[in-house]
């Protein structure tokens, strides 16, 4: 009898545990607290700033007639009328007007590096006597004149791939390109820039 007894009060006890509290009438779920919603403020777009790249600047072919400066015999050495060839004359590169104090111009070979020697001229005076064409940039900076400005570049070799060929570009005293071309004349002939300075 103690051993039914104790089955009921196990078999009671067990249920009493398994019973859910959660369906009993007094028990009420507490309701979630409402937050106000803030608005929104899109973030302030903020641009990059981004420096526009230096403009080159087209020479401006009305500055100087290039038929009228090739004109002095003494000094330009005249166009070889040889069928086929290009390059056997003087070249005009452009022109053009700047406010600069100086001016630096950066050259270079432009094709093979074949042994081109020049000679930079400045208003028909030497101021690079003779320099070989490289894979690298040499340079030169010229104190400009008010007026006109006259840079010729002598090829004084072809090479051996003709003719002599550069790359050139031509900075005011900012930094700032203003001029970039090339030039292809033959043993010589002059390759030649005009700088006015306002």
């Amino acid at each position: 009898m103690k051993r039914i007894l104790f089955f009921i009060v196990i078999i009671g006890m067990s249920l009493s545990g398994y019973a859910q509290e959660e369906f009993n009438a007094k028990y009420k779920p507490i309701p979630p607290k409402e937050t106000k919603k803030k608005k929104e403020i899109p973030p302030k777009e903020i641009s990059p700033k981004v420096t526009p790249p230096d403009i080159v600047k087209k020479p401006d072919s009305l500055l100087v007639d290039p038929k009228k400066l090739f004109n002095d015999i003494n000094y330009y050495k005249k166009e070889a009328n040889t069928e086929g060839i290009y390059y056997k004359k003087n070249q005009y590169l452009g022109s053009i007007k700047t406010k600069s104090l100086t001016s630096k111009v950066r050259y270079r070979d432009a094709a093979f590096l074949d042994g081109d020697y020049i000679r930079v001229f400045l208003n028909n005076k030497v101021i690079v006597p003779e320099v070989v064409l490289e894979g690298d940039y040499k340079e030169f900076e010229i104190k400009l004149q008010k007026g006109i400005n006259r840079i010729d570049i002598e090829a004084l070799n072809e090479g051996f791939a003709p003719p002599n060929t550069a790359q050139f570009e031509v900075y005011d005293d900012k930094g700032v390109t203003v001029m970039s071309d090339q030039w292809n004349v033959g043993k010589g002939y002059k390759a030649s820039i005009i700088i006015i300075k306002e």
